[in-house]
């Protein structure tokens, strides 16, 4: 990677030792009351728990050590959007993981459990070992489930070194994807998109686009056949970004068919099969295949007393508390929430602080603030090698581009975007997102809220 900006922060020394040692006792604590409990220690929660926590702490009413506790069991904690330039071979997958226990501070406490029921009545929750944990406040930051069942063939598929079969959407598979575009001389290279919602809906074209310029610079781009098999009826949700890629895939020479979900696998033959949406199906030869699972809310998040109809965490999409009155103690953000805008990191860096505003005056005064989200989100879209092109979006798919009276028009890809992608993004990630001092749009200053 180019090296111009400071490398990234490894969490080493006393801090990573004492959080450790910190994460080693919480699980073993016998405290079972906390001021806010965050489920998942992903980017939303991390980010929450270390911006509430200095909330209080700014307004001169600061919380205990220990009055925020993260819960979750896993091991490692991943910046995902770097599999995106693993799979283009731009970076190593071990880039983007850190223990999970080395990135919280001595003043968070860390359950490493997972959440298994709610019980929002009696402000509560049991993990899967049966372990009752209460709370004053709770926020839910608990991503969404990958189906990798949902693609009849697909696990296999990803599991034999020589099917041609791989996806950006996992750490175990990410490096697959590089070996397969680069090992690929000729043939079909089919990249697909499921219909629904998925996690950073940008990035199964990342992917094609990143290996359609491989090709056509390493010269088998007239031996090779993209295309793109997309779930939805357009290439992308905001229009303006949709023409101007639509325009691009024509002019690179790259074949579309929408509305054709990727249904199953079968590697022996070498042939995908794809659901169109008059509910007839139509197989195609591939010699590689780029597959996107589809997506869904968490098990034990569906069906629970906080989920809407549909799995999703029930939150009032401008203040992210949750819609029921009885239920005002409750918050959620980023893949989990219902919140009607693209599932992806920058998303959550605008949702973070009015989230963090909200639940500090629920619990200061038992009213929300005037903070309220727009839908903000955001798709750092590579096109190539040295280009991207910035997508900034609110709800109902608006354009809310940031540097567009300074640079002009977002859907013209530039080379500085890119290196926003490559280079600064994940810096800023590890070593101020993930801390709680990182604000979307705002960068490194905590918006102000009248």
């Amino acid at each position: 990677m180019l090296n111009m900006l400071p490398a990234y922060r490894h969490v080493t020394g006393p801090r990573a030792r004492q959080a450790v040692a910190l994460a080693r006792y919480a699980s073993t604590s016998t405290k079972e009351k906390f001021r806010v409990l965050v489920v998942g220690a992903g980017s939303g929660g991390l980010t929450v728990a270390n911006q509430i926590y200095n909330r209080f702490k700014a307004a001169g009413k600061p919380l205990n050590a220990g009055d925020v506790v993260v819960l979750d069991a896993a091991e490692y904690h991943y910046y995902q959007p770097g599999w995106t330039l693993v799979g283009s071979g731009l970076a190593s997958k071990t880039d983007f993981r850190r223990p999970l226990a080395s990135l919280f501070p001595p003043h968070i406490t860390h359950i490493a459990e997972n959440v298994k029921s709610f019980y929002p009545e009696s402000s509560s929750v049991t993990t899967t070992s049966g372990r009752t944990i209460s709370y004053d406040s709770l926020v839910v930051a608990a991503g969404l489930k990958i189906n990798w069942d949902g693609i009849a063939g697909l696990p296999q598929a990803l599991a034999d070194p020589s099917s041609g079969v791989s996806s950006i959407y996992s750490y175990d598979t990410c490096s697959k994807v590089q070996h397969d575009i680069d090992a690929l001389q000729s043939g079909n290279a089919i990249f697909t998109q499921p219909a629904g919602i998925i996690k950073c809906p940008g990035a199964p074209q990342k992917i094609m686009w990143m290996a359609w310029d491989k090709y056509q610079k390493s010269g088998r781009g007239s031996n090779i056949k993209i295309d793109f098999m997309n779930g939805m009826p357009s290439m992308f949700s905001v229009k303006k970004y949709s023409d101007a890629l639509n325009a691009l895939r024509i002019e690179r020479g790259i074949g579309a068919e929408f509305q054709h979900n990727l249904v199953s696998i079968d590697v022996a033959n070498r042939k995908a099969t794809f659901k169109k949406d008059d509910g007839s199906t139509v197989d195609r030869d591939f010699t590689l295949l780029h597959a996107v699972p589809p997506m869904g809310p968490l098990d034990f998040i569906k069906g629970s007393p906080i989920a809407d109809p549909a799995g999703w965490v029930e939150v009032d999409q401008a203040t992210l508390r949750h819609v029921k009155p009885e239920f005002g103690n409750i918050f959620a953000l980023g893949d989990c929430s219902s919140l009607p805008t693209s599932k992806t990191i920058a998303a959550i860096t605008s949702q973070a602080p009015i989230l963090t505003e909200n639940l500090f005056s629920v619990m200061d005064t038992g009213k929300v603030s005037s903070a309220t989200y727009d839908g903000y989100t955001s798709c750092p879209l590579l096109t190539g090698y040295g280009e991207l092109m910035l997508t900034e979006f609110k709800y109902g798919f608006v354009p809310k581009e940031s540097f567009s009276k300074y640079l002009g028009d977002q859907a013209k890809r530039r080379r500085l975007f890119y290196h926003f992608k490559k280079d600064l993004f994940p810096w800023v990630y590890w070593s101020r997102m993930v801390d709680g001092k990182w604000f979307g749009p705002s960068g490194p200053f905590r918006p102000k809220f009248v």
